[in-house]
């Protein structure tokens, strides 16, 4: 017996420092190309925030609201990515704070890339009317409601979750990695978020087309910058795509649930890792591209910043 034990602990500390190495291994490239996506995302708001220029341009101020939202979600998606790879588990009093916040900032994107379609719509189909309607006033009017209504949505989500009967749980730990599928206490719960989330970007996806399809009707008429128009239709598609992706982060949680249920630790860490790049990271990829590398104000002066201030 004195033989058997010492290589039975080899063997459990090998299998500990593998796994360790494993979450090393794949969070390690991870966690440095969100750092650097966070790094070029912080650039922008303080690029959108010191020309007064972009402070005083609706589409500008709409990328600001767009970008602020996209940065805080990326933060609390790294925070809860490492927590389930490190496989430290969560009270749910904490989890559900993180969570919440998470689905605030979750709702503000595809709300936001609604109100941005519409600006470019009329910027492009009215262009007489664009700078009476699009005034900074309504740009902000616009912002409060996409805060307000996303509010709401956390607001209801945390009157169903303090309804849940906490007191008939053997703990508060929770048993499983922090994310927004666990908080579903109920099937009430289950309903509205689905029920929510199908309503959010069904409409998102019918205001992001009608603007598309009323861009390339516009163009085809003599009157309308051919070059712009076919600028903001290429935006418009990107939206779409950026909005389709955005989706597709909705299904990322329940799908990673279901995965850990019948796959190892290992298996399972390489399979989250990249579902967790695939579509929760890439999404908020597509602000900095679309409009940090297109727009040529941006581009001159992020380009500027990124390369340390050295002029190209």
């Amino acid at each position: 017996m004195s033989n058997i034990t010492p290589s039975k602990t080899n063997f459990t500390v090998g299998l500990q420092y593998r796994g360790i190495l494993e979450v090393l291994l794949f969070s390690a490239p991870i966690t440095t190309s969100c750092c650097v996506l966070l790094f070029i995302n912080g650039t922008m708001l303080h690029i959108l925030r010191s020309k007064a220029v972009f402070r005083e341009t609706a589409c500008y101020v709409l990328l600001y609201n767009l970008l602020f939202a996209d940065t805080i979600q990326m933060v609390l998606s790294q925070l809860l990515y490492l927590l389930a790879a490190c496989r430290i588990r969560l009270t749910y009093p904490v989890c559900g704070f993180l969570v919440m916040l998470a689905n605030l900032t979750t709702g503000i994107s595809p709300l936001t890339l609604v109100v941005m379609s519409l600006e470019r719509y009329i910027a492009v189909c009215y262009p007489l009317r664009h700078a009476s309607i699009i005034t900074i006033r309504n740009t902000a009017l616009a912002i409060i409601i996409v805060w307000a209504v996303s509010s709401l949505n956390v607001f209801i989500r945390l009157i169903l979750l303090l309804n849940f009967q906490f007191e008939d749980l053997e703990s508060l730990q929770m048993k499983d990695f922090c994310s927004n599928t666990p908080l579903l206490l109920g099937p009430m719960s289950d309903h509205y978020d689905k029920a929510y989330t199908w309503v959010i970007f069904v409409s998102a996806g019918v205001a992001v087309t009608c603007s598309y399809i009323g861009v390339m009707i516009a163009a085809t008429s003599a009157s309308t910058d051919k070059a712009s128009a076919r600028k903001v239709r290429s935006t418009l598609l990107l939206h779409l795509i950026q909005l389709g992706l955005s989706l597709s982060s909705t299904i990322h949680d329940p799908l990673v649930t279901e995965i850990s249920k019948v796959l190892d630790r290992v298996t399972f860490l390489r399979i989250y890792s990249i579902l967790y790049v695939s579509m929760i990271l890439s999404p908020r990829c597509l602000s900095p591209l679309i409009y940090g590398i297109r727009d040529q104000m941006i581009r001159a002066i992020l380009m500027y910043h990124l390369c340390c201030r050295v002029k190209l």
